[in-house]
């Protein structure tokens, strides 16, 4: 597997629970990774020791190949991996194209602590990171999707189908110092490829399950050498669906969707860059993943037709310029849509006696500026961040004696402050420290009503002390705020629309990373407490009646294991394991007391284990096992989610510029369907055992 990452920045200056499911025993199997991690952790302290010595009885021998440096921009400077102190895991893109990773999803089977809430539909994913979601209603998530230096702040439009990119970090723990509301268990940046003077270009076709087709082509160019370059990318995907339709025939849940990625970069001066890009995804599915707990599995009869034409758009210009001073600007104005258009039914029978529909438009404008410098030893940045929503809802939902149709528009701003700073200390000793300072402010207004607003302001330090205890091995202790925004309950008027204040999360982190034999182990561990307070969480005084509240409280702890090792001849192993522990403090729901049930969404323990062989003849190989805990879908912890483990092979040889790859995820075919979501009308189906070939051409 290869973990070769570029930074994401500007390049060098050209100018000179269910018996119905199939549960896999992932109990010992995580287990298993468990005490393979621990005993690696345990044995790091006795392994640095023996590491001088191992290099000079290596050194007799022949050199064996090292991991590459990683340089990351996690708080928004250059820094290697080894010198962030926080939890991350980064991706390369050609290890993504490889393993076949086509969308964010896909980030969950090798991310330790990362994982999405089974919504089954295409465009909408809401994130858990350390036991932290965010209810789909609430227009917001728990942790903050950043692409090229824009934010997505909700879980519609919380996507990206990772075409064209030449980096992925996955920041776990509270990063609102840096990137403000919804960043408060950790944010996903993924960076694209600039187009420079070296011309490239890919096309790939792709075939598989289900009538699996597909086209993606990558091409960069100079248009002028030195100053002006362009790059496209565009992919186009379609699949037939996998639940039976008994009444309708054919199949429920098709999928096709196009994307478009395009960049014109400008570098008028070695001190100057400039990018604009334009990004479009369309999707054209059929129903969800969804059908009716007491069905025959992945069937329906539904009469009521069920699709998915939801599509999105953003615009950015993303200007960097060093000044005389050696002072470093940097401007990124971005403009953000997202069309969520559906219709789904619910009852799953012929007759329309049940279905909900959405027919939302949410756009955001934002504005950052920062400055970036350094003062002695130290490295430093300023900066001020705007943005403006502007969100037109439409709510459809039919019951058996009427259909309600419910429109709204909520509008908000926010304003925000921040500076962060690395501070050598001493010769071993580096302290990091920020702080952000931020207004937000909303304003709903349900149709026929008046208007109602709200604000709140919010201070969110960091402080962290980092160690070089030992050569190339670094430990650090840190604190964090975070915080997920407030809003309203745009579609209860029973509730009289209520508004619910932000989510707050103070964060202790202790943790340690570093390179062993050579640069041949990288590792890395963290262990963390977060308090959590007026959590954001669901409640049903009433049948019928469910809305957003500050009703609860709960606390997180967990512990993070990575391990990335050459073993030479070849062979590279890579795993990782987090164990987490998310439970309410306090939580009454009417007469119900949930206080120590388990978040919803949040698995205790998560992991993976993949193995690749790069062979001296131009192929490779490689199987991963990805295993996640039990999931509960509710408050009340009824339902739930089995755990489960996956097997994905993959593989691919190349020829010149050809190269041929296959794969096989769920190889063992295993089932993992989220039974009662929905507060328990709906099972989630999880997809079956897919394989495809891609034959893809470069130059």
């Amino acid at each position: 597997m290869k973990t070769i990452a570029r930074p994401c920045r500007r390049p060098a200056p050209l100018h000179p629970a269910n018996p119905r499911n199939q549960v896999y025993p992932q109990r010992k199997l995580l287990l298993c990774l468990l005490a393979g991690a621990l005993l690696c952790g345990t044995a790091f302290p006795v392994l640095a020791q023996q590491s001088e010595a191992g290099a000079a009885a290596s050194s007799s021998s022949t050199t064996a190949a090292a991991l590459p440096a990683l340089t990351v921009t996690a708080n928004k400077q250059e820094q290697t991996l080894e010198a962030v102190p926080a939890s991350i895991t980064v991706f390369d893109g050609e290890t993504l194209r490889e393993t076949h990773a086509g969308s964010i999803e896909a980030l969950e089977q090798m991310t330790p602590g990362l994982s999405f809430q089974p919504f089954g539909q295409s465009g909408v994913h809401s994130p858990v990171v350390r036991g932290m979601t965010a209810n789909f209603f609430s227009f917001s998530t728990s942790t903050l999707l950043l692409v090229d230096g824009v934010p997505t702040l909700m879980a519609q439009g919380f996507d990206n189908n990772l075409l064209g990119v030449e980096r992925v970090e996955v920041l776990r723990g509270p990063q609102g110092t840096l990137y403000g509301r919804n960043a408060e268990a950790g944010v996903i940046n993924i960076c694209s490829l600039a187009p420079d003077n070296t011309p490239r270009s890919m096309i790939s076709a792709g075939a598989g399950s289900r009538n699996l087709r597909s086209l993606s082509v990558e091409l960069s160019r100079p248009l002028v050498q030195d100053t002006l370059y362009a790059s496209i990318a565009a992919e186009w995907r379609k699949q037939d669906g996998f639940i039976d339709n008994r009444n309708r025939g054919g199949k429920e849940d098709g999928h096709e969707s196009t994307d478009l990625k395009l960049a014109l970069r400008w570098t008028p001066s070695a001190r100057t860059d400039a990018t604009l890009r334009y990004s479009r995804s369309d999707q054209d599915d059929g129903g969800s993943l969804w059908g009716a707990p007491s069905a025959e599995r992945a069937t329906v009869r539904s009469g009521t037709p069920s699709w998915n034409h939801s599509s999105g758009s953003t615009l950015s210009l993303n200007v960097a310029h060093e000044l005389d001073s050696g002072l470093r600007l940097r401007s990124i104005t971005a403009w953000n849509e997202w069309f969520d258009h559906v219709q789904q039914d619910t009852d799953f029978l012929p007759a329309d006696t049940l279905h909900i529909g959405r027919d939302h438009r949410f756009t955001t404008l934002s504005q950052e500026l920062r400055l970036e410098g350094k003062l002695g030893q130290a490295t430093w940045l300023a900066g001020a961040y705007a943005d403006h929503d502007d969100h037109h809802l439409v709510n459809e939902q039919k019951l058996p004696l009427a259909l309600s149709v419910s429109r709204a528009s909520q509008t908000g701003d926010s304003a925000a402050l921040f500076t962060d700073w690395s501070i050598p200390l001493a010769e071993r000793w580096t302290l990091a420290a920020g702080a952000r300072a931020e207004r937000d402010s909303v304003r709903f207004t349900p149709q026929g009503s008046s208007q109602r607003s709200a604000s709140w302001t919010r201070f969110s330090p960091k402080l962290s002390l980092q160690y070089q205890w030992a050569k190339e091995q670094q430990i650090y202790a840190g604190v964090t705020d975070g915080f997920r925004a407030g809003g309203y309950n745009v579609f209860v008027p029973a509730a009289g629309y209520a508004a619910y204040q932000p989510e707050t999360v103070r964060s202790y982190e202790l943790g340690g990373k570093g390179w062993l034999w050579q640069k041949r182990l990288r590792y890395s561990a963290a262990a963390y407490l977060m308090n959590v307070r007026n959590m954001q969480v669901q409640q049903m005084p009433t049948a019928g009646v469910v809305y957003i509240t500050n009703a609860a409280s709960a606390r997180s702890g967990g512990v993070e294991l990575e391990l990335d090792y050459l073993l030479g001849g070849g062979w590279q192993l890579r795993s990782g394991l987090a164990y987490n522990r998310t439970r309410f403090d306090r939580f009454r729901d009417g007469s119900n007391v949930y206080d120590g049930h388990r978040n919803p969404f949040a698995p205790d323990l998560s992991g993976h284990l993949t193995l690749r062989y790069d062979a001296p003849s131009s192929w490779y190989a490689q199987v991963s096992l990805n295993a996640t805990g039990k999931v509960y879908l509710d408050a009340a912890n009824r339902y739930s989610r089995n755990g489960y483990g996956l097997l994905n092979v993959s593989g691919g040889y190349r020829i010149g510029q050809t190269e041929i790859s296959a794969y096989i995820n769920n190889l063992a075919n295993r089932r993992y369907d989220a039974v009662g979501y929905q507060n328990g009308i709906v099972t989630v189906y999880s997809p079956p055992r897919e394989a495809g070939l891609r034959l893809t051409w470069r130059m």
